[in-house]
């Protein structure tokens, strides 16, 4: 080990049995900075150090967590039901980028009707600005953002107004510039799998158990020490384990252990669709593609690429409400192969719902949001439908003002890194047949430009400037929070049908009377007869609407009365939220007819 100071000093360390080295280092202490020597070759950082001032080539920091003072004590953690996930990239989320400025802004999310904040990875990664998904030292909060005591800090706060934290870790691969594991040891690494963007960590091969120890440890190690609420694990699907005690079940076991009396909850990206993530793993939650996909193709009328078997359709929507996946074993188009698990028995809140992601966005000519892919009146039905659904539903930063910034993917490398990710930017993007046309070449922002990352940050100005937008997200989440029936997480809680082409009903079961949710993504719809069951009020009962996106204090042109002596007439593009009401033998009469212009 080498002690950096006035001058460098070496010390020794031993190796014991396990076939790690040891040894005490007395004048070490929290702020020093060291490197280790290996077998009198070059000098690395500590791969698991718990802080990279300047970077992951330059030497480690020693870090004592036991001074920072917490105060969130009487904080309980998080449980599977009754979150809204807000996920979060430090760096871009505002102008300042750091932990700092972002504990600025927790009182507005928890306003908003956010429970719970999933920060995007924040490893320390080589370069000047980037996603954090190409970490090189887990155990490290990227000196970009702050000191470790800053994103402590950050913790702390939201505890203190009611909001949880979730970290999304990455155990899948790491990154190729700093990654000195390599260095240290052959065994980290294994060739029996392939992963989209390196080598495989080794979980299941020869010699894994100290590669299982680790990071079974690093995920222990942001419960105890950051206070965090859970963890989201990144592309599970190249985690690859055959061992009989799987390394995310093991991980989330531990984890839940670490946390103590706290509960914690952990969710899981996984591009296949296995469920047995949570009825094997453990697992509390699961990110839902096909609910995005079939929202974004309604939203936007294009499907190529991954997005080719999705119609945006009632039915998909319905099947999403009630099942979750829409594939759970049928044969999958575009990938020529059958997609999903059955999900069959899984709760509600299981399912992490979204209409944007940073992947979403980001995969895409322009990186913009939903906002501005589709028009006012669908995007706020479509924000009703997720915002009021069974399932978990989870928001990008600033979607809930209508954020107009876009978010590119963005990554600073060496030049020669720096080429290649451009290039395999492009040669991802070139599935959208639309993204193969010649007046599209170089149309994609360069992923290590500065000015890609710039762009991407949110204007916190927009708040202001879009009154209407955010006033729709908030009080649709304090219906959610509020409302006995909506709030509900409960299996079979929810049924749903078909109205036409365009529109369908969501009818939520519950004790202090049902609600109906109407969503038409098309035109005005006169629906006569209405022969839909669930339509019809409880007994000696009609409905109200308590709510609707076309509310003109949501940008809306208001809503005449949906049940009338014509039937039910639903305004196209639009949702309406419907209650009980004592009923009234008059109807409201609903739209003049040919003959009443007549008379």
């Amino acid at each position: 080990m080498l002690l950096r100071g006035p001058s460098e000093r070496a010390y020794p360390l031993e190796k014991q049995d396990s076939g790690y080295f040891y040894g005490v280092v007395a004048e070490a202490k929290s702020g020093s900075r060291y490197k280790y020597r290996l077998d009198g070759r070059d000098s690395h950082p500590d791969v698991a150090s718990r802080f990279q001032p300047d970077g992951p080539h330059e030497p480690s920091e020693v870090i004592d967590p036991s001074t920072f003072e917490w105060t969130d004590q009487s904080w309980r953690g998080l449980a599977r039901e009754g979150q809204v996930i807000y996920e979060m990239h430090v760096g871009t989320f505002t102008p300042e980028g750091s932990w700092k400025a972002a504990e600025s802004k927790l009182e507005f999310l928890r306003d908003t009707g956010i429970t719970a904040i999933e920060v995007m990875p924040v490893g320390e990664f080589p370069g000047d600005f980037g996603w954090g998904y190409d970490g090189v030292h887990p155990f490290a909060p990227t000196h970009l953002y702050g000191r470790p005591d800053d994103f402590r800090h950050f913790v702390d706060r939201a505890h203190s107004i009611g909001i949880g934290v979730i970290l999304d870790v990455v155990y899948n691969h790491f990154g190729p510039d700093g990654n000195y594991f390599g260095q240290y040891s052959k065994w980290y690494f294994t060739e029996k799998y392939e992963t989209d963007w390196g080598a495989a960590i080794n979980y299941d091969a020869e010699n894994s158990g100290p590669v299982r120890d680790l990071i079974i440890a690093n995920a222990c190690y942001w419960i105890r020490e950051f206070h965090l609420d859970g963890l989201r694990l990144d592309a599970t699907q190249n985690i690859y384990d055959d061992s009989a005690d799987h390394i995310l079940a093991a991980l989330t076991r531990e984890a839940r252990k670490a946390a103590g009396a706290k509960t914690i909850i952990v969710a899981g990206e996984n591009e296949p669709q296995e469920t047995k993530l949570v009825r094997d793993y453990g697992l509390d939650m699961l990110w839902n593609d096909d609910y995005h996909h079939a929202a974004l193709v309604a939203m936007t009328g294009h499907n190529e690429a991954y997005y080719a078997d999705y119609k945006g359709s009632p039915q998909e929507f319905i099947s999403a409400m009630k099942y979750g996946y829409l594939f759970q074993g049928q044969w999958y188009q575009w990938q020529q192969k059958r997609r999903g698990t059955p999900c069959f028995g899984l709760l509600p809140a299981s399912f992490v719902t979204f209409t944007q992601n940073h992947d979403q966005i980001a995969n895409s000519a322009r990186g913009l949001r939903s906002r501005e892919l589709t028009d006012p009146g669908t995007f706020r039905a479509l924000t009703a439908l997720t915002l009021l659904g069974p399932g978990t539903p989870m928001l990008f930063q600033g979607q809930e003002f209508g954020a107009t910034s876009p978010f590119y993917y963005f990554a600073d490398h060496k030049p020669d890194l720096r080429r290649q990710v451009r290039d395999g930017r492009i040669e991802f993007m070139s599935q959208f047949v639309s993204m193969r046309t010649p007046e599209m070449n170089g149309s994609l922002p360069d992923p290590g430009e500065r000015s890609t990352f710039e762009r991407s940050k949110l204007n916190w100005d927009e708040v202001q400037q879009n009154q209407a937008i955010h006033r729709l997200h908030s009080d649709l989440l304090r219906l959610r929070h509020e409302d006995p029936v909506l709030h509900q997480q409960r299996p079979g809680a929810v049924d749903g049908a078909v109205l036409s082409a365009q529109a369908f009903v969501l009818r939520y079961f519950g004790d202090d009377g049902d609600r109906l949710l109407i969503v038409n993504l098309g035109m005005d719809l006169n629906l006569d007869p209405a022969p839909e069951p669930l339509l019809a009020p409880l007994e000696d009962h009609g409905w109200r609407i308590a709510w609707s996106s076309e509310n003109p204090s949501y940008g809306g042109c208001g809503t005449a009365p949906v049940e009338t002596e014509q039937n039910w007439w639903i305004p196209g593009r639009s949702a309406i939220l419907l209650t009980p009401t004592r009923r009234s033998e008059q109807l409201p009469k609903g739209r003049p007819l040919e003959k009443d212009k007549d008379e």
